[in-house]
C-alpha cells in the first residue's frame, strides 16, 4: 500500500483543459468534444468544476490524434480505447481496424480512378464538339 508522499503514490490529476490543449496542440473545443463523445475521460473535477486530466489522458490524446489523422471513426476509437482501458492488449482490435481502413482506402482509390476516367471521357467529347483543348 502506498503511503502519502511516497514515490509510488499515484499523483492526483492536476492538468486543466487549457494546459492539456497547450501540451497536445489540440484546441480546447476539440478536447471537450472528445470528452463529450466518450473518447476521453477526465480524471476528476476541480473545486471550481474544471475538468482535470493526468498524464494518462495525454497519452490517450496522442493515440486519438494519431488515429483520427488516419480517419478512424469516433465509434471505432471508443471501442479501441475501451479495450485499452480494460487492460486488454488491443493489438488485434487495432490491426483489424487498420485493415478495414486499408480496404476502405483501396475501394475509394478504385472509385476515384473510375471517376477520373469518366471525366477524361467527358473532356474528350467536349473537345470533339468544338470546345477548346484543356492544357495539362
Amino acid at each position: 500500500m502506498a503511503r502519502r508522499g511516497s514515490l509510488s503514490a499515484t499523483p492526483a490529476p492536476s492538468l486543466r483543459i487549457g494546459e492539456v490543449a497547450r501540451r497536445t496542440g489540440l484546441p480546447v473545443k476539440t478536447i471537450r468534444f472528445y470528452c463529450d463523445e466518450g473518447l476521453l475521460q477526465p480524471k476528476g473535477r476541480s473545486a471550481a468544476g474544471y475538468r482535470l486530466f493526468d498524464e494518462e489522458n495525454l497519452a490517450e490524446l496522442t493515440i486519438i490524434r494519431a488515429l483520427r489523422t488516419m480517419d478512424v471513426s469516433i465509434a471505432e476509437l471508443v471501442r479501441i480505447l475501451e479495450v485499452r482501458r480494460a487492460g486488454v492488449c488491443n493489438c488485434s482490435v487495432l490491426k483489424g481496424s487498420m485493415a478495414a481502413k486499408v480496404e476502405s482506402i483501396n475501394l475509394r482509390i478504385v472509385e476515384l480512378a473510375a471517376m477520373k476516367d469518366e471525366l477524361s471521357r467527358l473532356l474528350d467529347s467536349w473537345q470533339d464538339c468544338g470546345g477548346a483543348k484543356v492544357q495539362d
